[in-house]
């Protein structure tokens, strides 16, 4: 696999906007592991490797299992999720695929329950930000397993 193009050296100024809005959602309260899910989750259903193995890297360095991290793409089969997590991936799922599901009303029902107004906006926001990146890491392509996690693993 090669690179098509490194979209790093090109619109730099959107991309420091997109980082920002990343550290916005960073620094908003939800919990950082749950972060890396959905992130992970997002980029199973898009396919897209380089962000799999980012963000598998990045949630085993906070501290995330294995065992959660395998099952993952089989949340609705396993024990191994809390309610919150399960709103949240349901929510992910939808809003990734919403030129199918449209984002069902008993899927934000599920989510509200668990989340606040603005939880849920910035749930929102992050998963759209990873199906942009999703996007540009597939189809420019960024080549996966150089990654190296930004944080440091839990004791």
């Amino acid at each position: 696999m090669e690179p098509r193009i490194d979209f790093s050296k090109h619109a730099q100024e959107a991309q420091r906007d997109l980082f920002a809005l990343e550290k916005y959602v960073f620094t908003s309260g939800l919990d950082h592991k749950l972060l890396h899910l959905i992130k992970l989750r997002a980029s199973q259903i898009n396919g897209c490797a380089y962000c799999i193995d980012m963000h598998s890297k990045d949630a085993r360095a906070l501290g995330e299992t294995e065992q959660r991290l395998y099952e993952l793409d089989a949340w609705r089969e396993t024990p191994f999720y809390t309610d919150q997590e399960r709103a949240a991936l349901e929510w992910t799922e939808a809003v990734t695929l919403v030129s199918e599901t449209h984002v069902p009303d008993e899927t934000y029902e599920r989510v509200r329950k668990h989340f606040t107004e603005k939880q849920i906006v910035d749930l929102t926001l992050l998963v759209g930000m990873i199906n942009l990146w999703n996007r540009l890491a597939i189809s420019l392509p960024t080549v996966p397993g150089t990654y190296k996690a930004r944080h440091v693993a839990a004791s």
